[in-house]
């Protein structure tokens, strides 16, 4: 095909070759892949009026990375001028940005998914567009890469909706809200939570507030050591990229080395478990905190955290913990499952994600007249974690068993991404790429019978790496990123009709 300045479609557009829905790491990954590939009738369709996914969503005080920053980008974009370690938040979205940039990917904003349907006599997928121009576009391959963290979840608390000041998700931070001596709780003790509540403890102190965390179920734990990179190793990694590209190479083997505590291996959950309640005890002495914030879950059966600031905040007093859920809410009273009271002025729910039950799902309808939401209805499954039996054309990004616990998820999305277009090298004659249904099953069974021993499906917590429902592992690759890679490059189209 003949090259293009970018992948930008004028408004006139309602046809494309491939849409790809999404504009985070996912959806440049996609179009990234797909221009290489010479795919030039590329069509980036993005809900927001920016590009950057969770990192342009999520702006609450103390945001980062829990991957390190040289292992969280794109292979072809290594960045020298990473701030830190751990990159905060907007320098992520900042990233992501100026890849947009230089990759020519000028998605078309504010043009929210409002339906996908397969339409077999023409085949192609009918898209309906919503936002400031309504529009209907016909796409011959659909790709979704609409993320895993992008619609919060609001927990079902009796009087939630009449709390008597301002409530808002952490993923929908509101910064009009004045927090300066204002007695703040935060509902959660996830990855959000953890980082978040120390640079709330810090304001609290300086303004003379109070804050309060519910934690219904503690976290592990271990050592963020996180720093600034100086200006020497800055230069450094500017004027070497073979210094950087060592670095990345470095960073990539210790995540893959994490895999092993993580999904269970004893001695190696022993030795990180180990290390995670001595961090614990070395910042918290005094025993009864200390015994509240211990899980007594299988390491590695929830995400671990990261985190340096988190127990010093709560060991000095400048954080209440409340070690039980928040059940009912009464005007600014927070009523608590061990039966304390705590008043509140303002409200943060730091409680996650619908994660395992995607909502863009109920949005697809493939062949036969079924959702994605009804094919999933038993948890999300997918051939090679990308393609869905019933959804010709169709390529899911970040879908099922597609995260990881151990390593950066960027580098899964490469992989989806180089699948992506061998696939549409196969395509035949009629230009239709139909799974079988026994290769997705073949696979799905794969996917359960490595999981059934992890802590992930038998470590004795709720998580939300297994869909509730079904009791099935649907989010997580049940393996390190090396066997994923494997597992893709040996496919050869036997998967398909």
């Amino acid at each position: 095909m003949a090259g293009q300045a970018g992948l930008a479609p004028p408004d006139s557009v309602d046809r494309a070759e491939i849409v790809v829905v999404g504009a985070g790491f996912a959806g440049l990954a996609a179009a990234m892949a797909l221009r290489r590939a010479g795919h030039d009738d590329v069509l980036v369709l993005e809900r927001a009026r920016a590009v950057g996914g969770t990192w342009r969503d999520n702006t609450y005080p103390g945001i980062a990375c829990d991957v390190p920053s040289h292992l969280y980008g794109f292979r072809a974009h290594p960045n020298p001028d990473w701030s830190a370690v751990y990159a905060p938040g907007d320098e992520i979205r900042s990233y992501l940005e100026d890849v947009a940039r230089a990759e020519g990917i000028r998605p078309a904003l504010d043009s929210p998914l409002w339906s996908a349907v397969w339409d077999g006599s023409e085949r192609h997928w009918r898209l309906t567009v919503g936002g400031a121009r309504p529009r209907v576009v016909r796409a011959a391959v659909l790709v979704l890469a609409c993320g895993r963290l992008t619609e919060p979840t609001v927990p079902d608390v009796p009087g939630l909706d009449g709390f008597a000041g301002p409530s808002f998700h952490s993923a929908r931070w509101d910064h009009a809200v004045d927090l300066a001596g204002a007695r703040v709780a935060v509902v959660g003790t996830g990855a959000s939570a953890v980082q978040l509540v120390p640079p709330l403890a810090r304001a609290a102190a300086a303004s003379g507030g109070r804050v309060t965390l519910f934690q219904r179920t503690p976290a592990w734990i271990v050592p963020r050591g996180a720093r600034p990179y100086t200006d020497d190793e800055r230069h450094r990694f500017d004027d070497d990229p073979q210094a950087l590209a060592a670095l990345r190479a470095e960073l990539y083997a210790e995540g893959e080395d994490r895999f092993a505590s993580r999904s269970g291996d004893p001695a190696a959950a022993a030795r990180a478990q180990a290390v995670a309640q001595a961090h614990l005890a070395a910042q918290v002495a005094d025993p009864a905190l200390r015994a509240a914030l211990t899980p007594d879950y299988a390491f590695g059966c929830k995400r671990v955290l990261l985190s340096d600031d988190f127990y010093p905040v709560l060991a000095d007093g400048s954080v209440r913990l409340e070690p039980s859920a928040l059940v009912r809410v009464a005007g600014d009273t927070l009523v608590a499952d061990s039966g304390r009271r705590h008043r509140a002025d303002v409200l943060v729910l730091a409680t996650g994600f619908a994660s395992s039950r995607q909502p863009y799902a109920e949005l697809v309808t493939g062949e036969g007249g079924e959702t994605l939401a009804q094919h999933w209805s038993t948890g999300m499954t997918a051939f090679a974690s990308t393609v869905v039996s019933g959804f010709p054309n169709l390529f899911v990004l970040n879908g099922p068993n597609a995260s990881l616990g151990h390593n950066s998820s960027v580098l899964m999305l490469e992989e989806q991404a180089g699948y992506l277009v061998r696939c549409l090298d196969r395509r035949g004659a009629d230009g239709v790429l139909r799974v079988r249904p026994e290769a997705e099953r073949t696979w799905t069974a794969e996917i359960d019978a490595a999981a059934a021993d992890t802590p992930w499906v038998r470590g004795g917590c709720e998580n939300w790496y297994v869909d509730r429902r079904s009791g099935r592992l649907t989010l997580l690759w049940p393996g390190t990123v090396e066997a994923f890679r494997d597992r893709l490059a040996v496919t050869d189209g036997s998967e398909f009709e």
